[in-house]
């Protein structure tokens, strides 16, 4: 079962269309495909900053005569695009006014919208007032007096 984090719209442009399901987890195409995927995913910024990253790392490693050093250094950018550019997207999404409504347990994206459309069918129904409960003044405990041993107010033996 994976994980699908939903991202409703700004409130100008709520449609249920524009809901976003973003599957929180490892990215293969994060990891193989940096720049571009960030690119991609319209993430321009951090694919830029990934690119010049990647390039300066490479070109350190080359220049000190530690190519492998530089690639095994480019591949760690490319492990965290992988592992964390699901959450990235999220962020941009906060950024540009995006709600996070929650997030959603299935197999797939369409379990996940159906789930999701579940839920807010659910919460949109209105549950009946629960009826108020007093409790009884004549069952109460009378007050004890005398003197207390410790922190309970439990009242000592003569």
């Amino acid at each position: 079962m994976a994980i699908y984090v939903v991202m409703e719209p700004p409130a100008a442009s709520a449609k249920a269309e524009d809901i976003a399901f973003l599957r929180d987890g490892f990215t293969w195409l994060g990891l193989l495909f940096s720049p571009l995927w960030l690119a991609w995913n319209r993430l321009w910024i951090e694919a830029a900053l990934t690119f010049i990253v990647m390039a300066v790392l490479s070109a350190v490693g080359e220049k000190l005569g530690l190519e492998w050093a530089g690639s095994m250094l480019s591949l760690l950018v490319s492990l965290y695009v992988g592992f964390e550019g699901q959450n990235l997207r999220i962020a941009a999404l906060r950024r540009r006014g995006w709600r996070e409504w929650g997030a959603v347990e299935a197999k797939n994206l369409g379990d996940a919208e159906m789930r999701y459309a579940l839920e807010v069918d659910a919460d949109d129904e209105e549950p009946a007032p629960l009826p108020r409960i007093v409790p009884d003044a004549s069952l109460a405990r009378p007050p004890q007096t005398g003197m207390a041993l410790g922190l309970t107010h439990t009242p000592g033996r003569p």
